[in-house]
C-alpha cells in the first residue's frame, strides 16, 4: 500500500492537523448548512444521497484538509429510470403511463440479456424524480407496467451508472467529479503477475482491478461518538424512540480531536453533590431540556462522521423525534430519518450495533471473539472495558453515577473504532470499495446486500441487463433435490456422522474458501447454469450426481467476480501475511483486506439459494451445494484409502486423528493436484470432545482455549446459575493435557455440576440467579397465534398495572402452577418450579455429558425406575 502522504502528493503535518482539530473543538458554532464545493483537491468519497428540492444526485465527499463532508452535485443530468422489453411506440399507447405525472421521456437502449446470451432491444423510461418509478405504496410506474431495474434505489443505481468507487479518493476540478489517480506500486504489480499468471486475461483484469481499490491507503477520519440516557418513570421500561416523550437527562460527546463533555439536566429530585464528577470530560449542567439540546446540536454539527451504538432505531431517532416535541424548528435538527435508518443531515452515521449485529462480521471478521451483540459485550471481548455496572434504575442515579454510566458507553463506542489501528473503519471502507456501496449503506445491510451490490455494479459496468428474479425462476427453474433438513429448499452440504467420544490430537482440515472456488471453476452463475445453448458441449457438462448443466461457451459473472476475490486472498493477501518483512502497520491493514474478504466470500454461494435475493436462482445453489457434497466425499475417500482416520465431517470441514502428518500431507497434495482445491489445516486441537449430535462439539487448543459449537450453556437467555456453571465445567477441560487427567476432570465436573443441582433442589439460588432475560419484540397483544413464556410473564405484569410496551426487558423464573412462569418481581423463591429446572440443566449438560460417557440421571442419584419415568 502507498504511503497516503505520498498519494495526496503534499505531505500532511499531522500536528498541523491536531492543532487545527483542537481549536475547532473549542469553537460551538453550528455548521448545519451543506457544503457544496467547486473545486476540491483531497477528498474521499463515501456516499451518494438524492436531493428532493433540487432533484439532483449529490457526493458526499470527506475533505482531507477541512474534516468536513463537502457535496457535490451532479452535473450530468441523470435521472431515475426503469426499462422495459415493449418498443417505445407501444409504450406510447399507454395513458396510464405517459401521463404520469412524475414520467420524463424514452430512450431507445441496447442490453446484453445473461439469460438468453442475447442482445435485446429496450426501452429505458426517464422519470422526473425516484419516487415516480417506485418507493410510493400505490401509483408507481413500476405498477403500471412490467419493469427492470426498477427496484434498484436510485442513489445506488447513481453510483453504478456512473461506475463510483465509495471510499476511494476523488477531486472536484471546475465543478467536476473526478477520481483521483491511483496505481498500483511496482512492486506490488510485480507480485500480483506472477500470482495470476496462468489465469485467464477475465480474471486477470477484475484481480488487478480489485487490488487497486484493496491497496489504496484509507485516511484517518475524524469523528465523534454520542450516547444518550432517558428518564423513564417504570424501571423495566425503554423508552419508545417514535414517541419520545420522556426528557433527556444527559448526553456524552466523544470526539477523535480530543473533544470530550457530558451534558447533564438538572431535576428537582436529585441533588446537588459537592464534589465533582471525576472523569476526563468537561461537565455541562443545563437548565431546561432545550438548552441542553440546543448545545448538543451545535456541537455534532462539527463533526463529519457520527458514531452510535444502535443510534439508528434509539439514539439519533429519539433525540430528533424529542427536539421535535420541544418545538425545533426544522433547520435546528441536524438529524434526518428513514423508514428504518437515521443519518446526519450534513455528515455520516454509522451505527457500529447494527454492523456488529452482521452474522458474517461477527463470525468471520472477528473470529466469535464477542457472542452477544449488546456493547457490553463487545466491549469487553474486544477492549477489556465493559458498560459501566449500576444498581438501581438509570432515573435514579445520581449526577455521578449518570455522567459516568453514559460516559463509559460513548467512550466503548469511540474507541471500537479506534483499537487496533482503526480497524473497524478501515474494514467499512474496504466493503464499501468491494461492493460499490455507500458506506452507511454497508454498516446497515448484510452481507447479501453486500454481493448483490457488487454484482449489479458489473452487470451496469458491462451493460448487461439486470434479470427480473421471476424471469430467473421462469428460465433457470427450480431445484431438483430433496433437503434433508426441513425447511430447506434443497440438499445442502454433506454431513459425515461423528464418532462420539473424546479423540485426543485432532486436525481439522478446511477447503479454501470452497464454495466460492466451487462457483469459479465450475463456471456456475444464473446465466451459465441450466444454459440456453442446445449442443453437447454443454449440455454434456453435468453437475455430479445432478441433472443440471454448465455452460462451456462464456465466463458466469458470479465465477469471474467471486473467483477473483478468493483467488487474491487465498493466493496473494493470506500469503502477504506471513511475510516477515512487512511492517506492522501493512500487516494490519493486509489482515482487514484477508478478513473482509473473507466475510463476503463466505455469503456467496448462501445468497443464490435465498428468496429475498434479488438474483435468487435456485440451481445455482443447489449445483454448489452438490459439486461441495462430491468434492467431501471424494476427499474422505482418499482419506480412508491412506489410512486416515476420519472422526467428522462438516460443509467444508473433515475432523482427522493427526497422529501422522506424512499423511495429511499426502492428502493436501493429492487435492491440490487432483481437485484443483487447497486443502489447509485449519485447527489442531488437544483434543476434542465430539457427541452423537451434528454441530455440537468442544475442541480445547494447545494453549488451552476453548472451542465450543453449538452448546446451549452459552445462549445469552440463560439462567445465570446454569451460565456459570456451564463456564466453571469449561475451565475444568481446558486443563487436561492427556487421557489420564481427563478421566480426573470427569469426576471433578461430575461434582460440580451435581453441587449446582443440590444448591436448586436447596432452593440456595436467588430469583435472580434462576431468571430468564428476554426482551420483548412486539406489544404484548399482539401475540395471537402463540404466547411464548416471556409473554406470559408480561402479561401477569400488565395485570398488576404496569405497562409493557415493545422493547422491554422481561425477567422470570418457571413456577409451579397453570401459567409455569412468574416476573422475578411477582416470585417466591418457594414457587420455584425445580424439576423443570433440571430438565434444563439435564438438556445443556448432556450436549457435554455424551462424548464424556456420563449420565445425568445416574449423576444426580435417579434410580432406574425414575428414569424410565
Amino acid at each position: 500500500m502507498q504511503n497516503l502522504d505520498e498519494f495526496l502528493s503534499e505531505p500532511v503535518n499531522n500536528q498541523k492537523i491536531s492543532e487545527k482539530r483542537k481549536a475547532k473543538s473549542e469553537s460551538n458554532e453550528p455548521n448545519l448548512k451543506k457544503e457544496i464545493i467547486e473545486n476540491n483537491a483531497k477528498s474521499f468519497l463515501l456516499g451518494v444521497g438524492y436531493d428532493g428540492d433540487k432533484g439532483l444526485a449529490y457526493a458526499k465527499l470527506y475533505d482531507f484538509k477541512s474534516d468536513k463532508i463537502v457535496l457535490w452535485f451532479d452535473d450530468t443530468g441523470h435521472k431515475p429510470y426503469c426499462i422495459s422489453d415493449q418498443p417505445i411506440e407501444v409504450l406510447e399507447e399507454n395513458k396510464d403511463l405517459v401521463s404520469h405525472s412524475g414520467f420524463d421521456h424514452f430512450e431507445e437502449i441496447e442490453k446484453y440479456d445473461p439469460i438468453t446470451d442475447s442482445q435485446k432491444k429496450m426501452t429505458k423510461i426517464v422519470a422526473r424524480d425516484p419516487l415516480s418509478i417506485g418507493g410510493r405504496p400505490i401509483g408507481c410506474i413500476r405498477d403500471i407496467i412490467k419493469a427492470w431495474e426498477a427496484d434498484i434505489r436510485y442513489a445506488e443505481n447513481y453510483i453504478h451508472d456512473r461506475n463510483l468507487e465509495i471510499g476511494m479518493p476523488y477531486e472536484v476540478k471546475d465543478g467536476k467529479l473526478i477520481p483521483s489517480k491511483f496505481e498500483l506500486p511496482d512492486s506490488i504489480l510485480a507480485d500480483l503477475e506472477k500470482t495470476l499468471e496462468d489465469e485467464l486475461d477475465e480474471f486477470k483484469k477484475l484481480s488487478y482491478n480489485w487490488a487497486r481499490l484493496l491497496e489504496c491507503p484509507v485516511p484517518e477520519f475524524m469523528r465523534a461518538s454520542i450516547d444518550i440516557e432517558v428518564y423513564s418513570p417504570i424501571e423495566t421500561r425503554i423508552p419508545d424512540p417514535n414517541e419520545a416523550e420522556y426528557p433527556i437527562i444527559c448526553i456524552s460527546i466523544i470526539g477523535t480531536d480530543d473533544f470530550r463533555q457530558v451534558l447533564l439536566l438538572k431535576r428537582e429530585n436529585i441533588p446537588e453533590e459537592s464534589e465533582s464528577i471525576s472523569l476526563d470530560a468537561d461537565i455541562i449542567f443545563f437548565q431546561t431540556e432545550k438548552e441542553l439540546l440546543s448545545y448538543f446540536f451545535k456541537c455534532i454539527g462539527k463533526y463529519p462522521i457520527i458514531v452510535t451504538f444502535n443510534g439508528d432505531d434509539f439514539d439519533l431517532r429519539y433525540l430528533r423525534n424529542r427536539a421535535q416535541s420541544l418545538d425545533f424548528e426544522k433547520e435546528q435538527i441536524p438529524i434526518e430519518l428513514g423508514r428504518d435508518y437515521a443519518t446526519i443531515r450534513k455528515g455520516i452515521h454509522l451505527d457500529l450495533y447494527r454492523f456488529f449485529f452482521n452474522r458474517s462480521i461477527q463470525v468471520y471478521a472477528f473470529g466469535q471473539k464477542y457472542r452477544e451483540k449488546s456493547l457490553n459485550e463487545i466491549g469487553s471481548s474486544l477492549l477489556n472495558v465493559g458498560k459501566k455496572e449500576i444498581t438501581k434504575p438509570i432515573s435514579e442515579l445520581t449526577y455521578s453515577e449518570l455522567a459516568i454510566y453514559c460516559y463509559r458507553d460513548a467512550e466503548i463506542t469511540i474507541n471500537l473504532t479506534k483499537f487496533d489501528d482503526s480497524l473497524l473503519i478501515k474494514l467499512m471502507i474496504l466493503l464499501a470499495r468491494i461492493s460499490y456501496m455507500d458506506i452507511e449503506d454497508v454498516t446497515r445491510q448484510g452481507v447479501s446486500g453486500w454481493i448483490r451490490s457488487m454484482l449489479f455494479h458489473e452487470h451496469k459496468k458491462r451493460n448487461y441487463l439486470i434479470p427480473r428474479q421471476d424471469e430467473i425462476l421462469e428460465f433457470k427453474g427450480r431445484t431438483v433435490s430433496e433437503a434433508i433438513i426441513k425447511g430447506k429448499k434443497y440438499k445442502g452440504a454433506i454431513v459425515v456422522e461423528p464418532t462420539p467420544g473424546v479423540h485426543f490430537g485432532v486436525s481439522v482440515l478446511d477447503f479454501a474458501s470452497l464454495y466460492p472456488s466451487v462457483i469459479k471453476i465450475w463456471n456456475l452463475g444464473y446465466g451459465t447454469v441450466n444454459c440456453p445453448h442446445e449442443d453437447e458441449e454443454c449440455k454434456n457438462n453435468k453437475v455430479p450426481n445432478m441433472s443440471h448443466w454448465v455452460c462451456k461457451k462464456r465466463k458466469a459473472l458470479e465465477s469471474l467476480l467471486i473467483g477473483s476475490l478468493r483467488d487474491l486472498r487465498v493466493n496473494f493477501y493470506k500469503p502477504k501475511l506471513k511475510d516477515p518483512n512487512l511492517s506492522d502497520n501493512m500487516r494490519s491493514w493486509y489482515r482487514v483486506v484477508s478478513d473482509g474478504l473473507k466475510v463476503v466470500l463466505n455469503a456467496s454461494y448462501g445468497v443464490f439459494g435465498a428468496d429475498r435475493f434479488a438474483l435468487y436462482c435456485p440451481p445455482v445453489a443447489e449445483a454448489t451445494a452438490a459439486i461441495g457434497r462430491y468434492v467431501i466425499q471424494n476427499t474422505i475417500d482418499k482419506a480412508q484409502s491412506l489410512g486416515i482416520h476420519v472422526l467428522y465431517g462438516d460443509t467444508d470441514s473433515i475432523f482427522f486423528e493427526s497422529s501422522d502428518q506424512m499423511q495429511l500431507k499426502n492428502l493436501i497434495e493429492w487435492s491440490k493436484n487432483s481437485m484443483k482445491l487447497e486443502l489447509e489445516v485449519d485447527k489442531e486441537y488437544k483434543y476434542v470432545a465430539l457427541s452423537s449430535r451434528k454441530k455440537n462439539y468442544l475442541g480445547v487448543y494447545s494453549d488451552g482455549k476453548v472451542d465450543i459449537k453449538g452448546l446451549t450453556g452459552k445462549k445469552r437467555h440463560t439462567p445465570k446459575f446454569i451460565k456459570n456453571t456451564f463456564y466453571e465445567m469449561i475451565d475444568k477441560l481446558s486443563e487436561v493435557e492427556s487421557k489420564e487427567e481427563f478421566e480426573k476432570i470427569k469426576g471433578e465436573i461430575k461434582n460440580i455440576v451435581k453441587k449446582c443441582y443440590l444448591k436448586l433442589k436447596n432452593r440456595e439460588y436467588s430469583l435472580e440467579d434462576l431468571a430468564f432475560s428476554i426482551v420483548i419484540s412486539k406489544s404484548p397483544e399482539r401475540y395471537t397465534k402463540t404466547t411464548p413464556q416471556h409473554v406470559k410473564a408480561a402479561q401477569l405484569l400488565m395485570e398488576k398495572g404496569i405497562d409493557i410496551k415493545r422493547g422491554d426487558l422481561i425477567t422470570f423464573v418457571k413456577v409451579v402452577g397453570e401459567t409455569g412462569v412468574k416476573p422475578v418481581s411477582l416470585a417466591s423463591i418457594n414457587e420455584i418450579d425445580s424439576q423443570k429446572y433440571v430438565e434444563y440443566i439435564d438438556s445443556i449438560f448432556d450436549q457435554v455429558f455424551d462424548p464424556m460417557d456420563i449420565d445425568f440421571q445416574e449423576l444426580i442419584g435417579a434410580t432406574k425406575l425414575e428414569k424410565f419415568f
